[in-house]
């Protein structure tokens, strides 16, 4: 295997020997100044790694040598807390004093401590009844930011030839105005149930759960006529694990730990543009 190196700032010349040592691999090749490639690592030398990138703020990824982003044909995301910075809900919240209670039960769940998501979504939604519906556009304005290199990796993928797929636990309001101005090819979540501008504190149709999320990048992949593993998912909470599990790549966006456990790759320091320089070997 390859190992792939990359820091937020600048890469210090100073990482290549000790870390090229520590995998027990060939001498550090520079993909650019925030990344190094080491070849013909020794997997065994996790742990260490492990170590050492955390003590740097350092990411880490073992990549199968001559990897590259054309063998897929779609990146799947999560959106809240992947492809944008906040949980929509949470800041939804906030416009009628509940931010606090609400975030605690978005927290569980996606650490995975609240089992049935469902549950959670609905005891959540319910918050928000009699909230005024010009909350949603506000909470898009003013508080809704996309992740450090979201707009970078898209492109990237787009052209390797990758169709997009933005998977959410959130609502249709923010990723059908993601899809339009991001220019993604599919979108999938929930709607928020509005009567006479107000939130009715009802979800409609069905919840997007972690089957729901699994299932439609399947879906998604058999439209494009391909396998899933060849699709790369990006996730950071346990509302994603199945989707992750059913890709042939999954990265952990600066995750819950569950998911950081499960995924292929972790990036905890680095923004989503990351997963370009994996395939720089």
């Amino acid at each position: 295997m390859n190992l792939v190196i990359q820091s937020p700032v600048p890469l210090s010349a100073d990482h290549r020997k000790p870390l090229a040592a520590l995998a027990h691999g060939s001498p550090a090749v520079v993909i650019d100044e925030h990344a190094i490639r080491v070849d013909n690592v020794n997997v065994a030398q996790r742990a260490d790694l492990e170590v050492y990138c955390g003590t740097h703020q350092l990411d880490y990824a073992f990549v199968e040598p001559g990897q590259r982003l054309t063998n897929f044909g779609l990146v799947a995301m999560d959106m809240d807390s992947t492809l944008i910075t906040i949980e929509c809900i949470d800041e939804i919240a906030d416009f009628c004093g509940l931010k606090a209670e609400v975030a605690a039960i978005t927290e569980a769940s996606m650490r995975g401590e609240i089992k049935d998501f469902n549950e959670s979504l609905t005891r959540r939604v319910a918050l928000l009844k009699g909230l005024d519906a010009s909350a949603l556009e506000r909470v898009y304005e003013e508080r809704l930011q996309l992740s450090p290199g979201a707009e970078r990796m898209l492109a990237g993928a787009k052209a390797a030839g990758l169709k997009t797929l933005l998977v959410s636990g959130g609502f249709t309001f923010f990723t059908e105005k993601l899809r339009a101005r991001l220019k993604l090819d599919f979108t999938r979540a929930n709607t928020l149930e509005i009567v006479d501008g107000k939130l009715t504190g009802r979800v409609l149709g069905e919840i997007v759960n972690a089957d729901v999320k699994a299932r439609t990048l399947r879906e998604t992949c058999a439209t494009l006529g391909i396998e899933p593993s060849r699709a790369i998912a990006l996730g950071d909470g346990s509302n994603d694990l199945k989707m992750m599990a059913d890709a042939g790549l999954s990265v952990a966006f600066r995750a819950k730990p569950v998911v950081r456990e499960a995924a292929s790759v972790a990036f905890n320091y680095v923004g989503l543009d990351g997963l370009l320089r994996l395939f720089s070997a």
